[in-house]
């Protein structure tokens, strides 16, 4: 299996220059065993489960543990690390939604663990 088959078994289309770029940092082969190894060092290397919640929290300003895909979307595309269309379609794809929504507490868990262990109400 290629890598890039890694990524579409996830539900994800990398294009050839991501994926030339992750095997730079490989120390040898990309076995699934080795691709899931990468994964978790990368989740491992991202925001705290509290950064994540203050700042979602900061967009749900109704307190309902939801985020108006609009505001989510703006958030998206005008701060920080900015997500291009694409990102955004890729992201919608995965999220956790309720309508137009983004349920931000199971978002968050996605992120963090690659799944939200919670049953949707």
């Amino acid at each position: 299996m290629d890598l890039k088959d890694m990524w579409a078994s996830l539900g994800i289309i990398q294009d050839d220059k991501f994926c030339a770029e992750m095997l730079k940092v490989s120390p040898g082969q990309i076995t699934f065993t080795a691709f899931l190894t990468f994964m978790g060092e990368k989740l491992a290397d991202t925001d705290t489960e509290d950064v994540l919640h203050n700042a979602f929290a900061c967009l749900d300003v109704q307190n309902t543990g939801y985020i108006p895909q609009a505001i989510f979307t703006n958030a998206s595309t005008q701060l920080g690390d900015r997500f291009t269309k694409e990102e955004i379609t890729q992201m919608y794809d995965v999220a956790p939604m309720k309508g137009e929504t983004v349920d931000w507490k199971r978002f968050i868990k996605l992120i963090k663990y690659c799944g939200d262990f919670e049953e949707e109400a």
